[in-house]
């Protein structure tokens, strides 16, 4: 399955992405992106709701939007339609199911002054459906947050999750490599603030180019989210470290390297094969640095 893919075949994903309703849009597009993989196509539509999120979330939770879809909800379930009506209502205006129960749990714990709970008590709410005292509106909160895949505490514990996964793996293989490395927690006991995945004792060619650390990133690599990454984690990496490299896992679109000059960050879709150990001394790497 291909991982790295081109501007062309990213912006013609969208274009269908944008075409589909909220849910089961990774099964579709995987039949109209055979190609590409399940992981980098759930990464994708992942990060394109988060962006319309931001610029939908405000629109659609103003508080006459929240107590009309309250109302609705209320008459739904007093006419005994069955389960899922949240979900639905979710499908027909766009917004997120789990940010929708978010929205309606507010509405239903709301003050007599009409101002709305805490903060505290809605979260906890959100991570233990049990607590609220609806029986349908939690059993519609439960079913909210099993379906919606980016938003809410189960979406993120499973990020969390893989985002950990894939640092193991690049430890593990780092060291079948057989090569020195202190990871992030090593480089916090020693004081640094911002710390990468992976700062190597002994620094690695690949492809001509030297690689002093590591961050693991176990989502897709486009042009918005690797700018995002520059500015808040990967130049200040290069000027504390010098040059890295970044793994996209679930694959990037191409020439994302243009973002930066030099290539003082190189940018994968897995642990090159072909590292190098610098200390090494290999003819071909140090005959080009000579010769350069």
């Amino acid at each position: 399955m291909a991982r790295v893919i081109s501007k062309g075949t990213y912006n013609s994903l969208l274009d269908s992405l944008h075409k589909l309703p909220y849910r089961n849009r990774v099964h579709t597009l995987s039949k109209l992106f055979p190609n590409l993989s399940v992981d980098a196509l759930k990464c994708i539509v992942a990060q394109e709701c988060q962006r319309r999120m931001k610029c939908t979330h405000g629109r659609l939770t103003t508080s006459e939007a929240v107590e009309a879809m309250y109302k609705r909800y209320v008459n739904s379930i007093a006419m005994g339609e069955e389960p899922g009506v949240l979900l639905r209502l979710s499908d027909e205006i766009g917004l997120t199911p789990a940010l929708l129960a978010r929205s309606i749990i507010e509405r239903h714990y709301q003050k007599h002054d009409k101002s709305k709970p805490g903060k505290l008590l809605v979260s906890t709410l959100m991570k233990n459906t049990a607590l609220i005292d609806d029986r349908d509106l939690a059993f519609e909160t439960y079913l909210c947050l099993l379906e919606d895949d980016e938003y809410g505490p189960i979406a993120e514990a499973t990020k969390q999750s893989i985002g950990y996964e894939y640092e193991i793996r690049l430890r593990m293989e780092l060291e079948k490599c057989q090569i020195t490395f202190l990871h992030e927690e090593h480089l916090r006991v020693k004081g640094y603030d911002k710390t990468p995945d992976i700062k190597l004792e002994i620094p690695v060619a690949v492809d001509g180019q030297v690689i002093n650390w590591i961050e693991s990133k176990a989502l897709f690599g486009d042009e918005e989210v690797h700018r995002g990454y520059l500015k808040d984690q990967l130049y200040s990496y290069w000027n504390r470290f010098g040059p890295g490299l970044v793994i996209y896992w679930f694959g990037y679109i191409e020439d994302l390297e243009k973002n930066h000059q030099n290539r003082i960050i190189l940018i994968r879709d897995a642990l090159p094969t072909n590292m190098v150990l610098m200390e090494e001394e290999p003819k071909n790497f140090f005959t080009d640095l000579r010769s350069s």
